[in-house]
């Protein structure tokens, strides 16, 4: 578990860099994003010996990736009006999110996020660190620690919609990969979702 906590350390002081908005303001989110999932993925590579033997998939685990993530965009959709409907500052929290995305190659972007930043996400927090937990500790142990440090790593946001999205998202890949421990099914999911609603078809 000393590994386990290591690189989930690690991945803390990564998304401090990319969010805080000390170090923010001070670097290109899309780069560090891109370097940060490179390192998680390298990382997740590097402490788990049985790595490679995730990747076996079938035309079903691909059907499950895609049914999820239409399943997750309709989640936000739904999530997205309720949150403007209680909250005032809703509105303004999620367009500084997609203010990411201001004055961006959105091709460049969508690359990113479809080969890189989402595979990486799932293979580290999913096919790792909850793998891991999950095989000392049970599964359902592992979906809850892994959601709640998902969820702290973008508190330096300080975006509450941001953050709130984190643990939805963390939340429902955490439950999927307990039932289908198929980090392709994950990987699939999370890269589809990542486009959708971030570049084809926001939510706001």
């Amino acid at each position: 578990m000393k590994k386990v906590l290591l690189a989930s350390l690690l991945a803390a002081v990564l998304w401090f860099i990319m969010f805080s908005p000390w170090t923010s303001i001070h670097i290109n989110f899309w780069i560090a994003m891109a370097c940060s999932a490179a390192f998680l993925w390298a990382m997740s590579a590097f402490f788990d010996k049985n790595f490679s033997k995730q990747f076996s998939f079938n035309v079903k685990d691909l059907v499950i990736g895609l049914m999820s993530a239409a399943v997750l965009y309709g989640v936000f959709v739904v999530g997205n009006y309720l949150s403007t409907q209680w909250f005032d500052f809703a509105g303004t929290q999620i367009q500084g999110i997609y203010g990411m995305k201001e004055e961006q190659n959105l091709v460049l972007v969508g690359v990113l996020l479809t080969v890189l930043i989402g595979p990486a996400e799932e293979i580290f927090w999913r096919g790792y660190v909850q793998k891991q937990l999950g095989a000392r500790y049970g599964d359902w142990f592992a979906v809850l620690i892994t959601v709640l440090i998902y969820t702290l790593v973008h508190i330096w946001s300080f975006n509450f919609m941001l953050i709130m999205a984190a643990m939805v998202c963390g939340l429902f890949w955490g439950i999927l990969y307990k039932y289908h421990k198929n980090i392709v099914t994950l990987i699939v999911s999370h890269a589809v979702w990542d486009v959708a609603v971030f570049i084809l078809i926001p939510i706001a």
